[in-house]
């Protein structure tokens, strides 16, 4: 039997508003930045599929094709995770979002996380600025 390690993490605004809270597991106890981004995209991408999504501050955005589609079709929605991992980590690499492990900022895909009990990496996605 494989012991599943939990990751805790939030989604946080740029002056530290925490909007959301979940938990990742993972079969090991270190894993890299881009298996974290990877996970998270894939559990909500399946909640999406599934319309179990509650809360507005998703990593994951369908590209406009997927909304179509989905607006169109009153069948299960089906966003593509693989594609939706590959923009997340886009995003990630373009400073679209950052990850604070434990308070320090995540440098790189590469960089090794450590999962301990008292683990928190936190999500900010940043907002372009209007007019500027």
């Amino acid at each position: 039997m494989l012991h599943k390690n939990i990751l805790k993490i939030r989604d946080e605004s740029a002056l530290g508003e925490v909007f959301n809270e979940s938990t990742l597991c993972f079969d090991k106890l270190d894993v890299s930045v881009e298996d974290i981004i990877t996970e998270r995209v894939y559990q909500e991408v399946a909640k999406a599929n599934q319309q179990l999504s509650e809360y507005k501050h998703l990593l994951v955005t369908p590209t406009k094709k997927e909304q179509l589609l989905n607006q169109e079709s009153k069948k299960k929605r089906h966003i593509n995770p693989e594609k939706q991992v590959e923009v997340a980590l886009r995003a990630f690499e373009g400073n679209g979002f950052f990850m604070l492990i434990d308070d320090l900022q995540a440098e790189s895909l590469a960089q090794m996380v450590s999962i301990k009990p008292e683990t928190m990496i936190s999500f900010v996605k940043l907002t372009p600025l209007v007019g500027g």
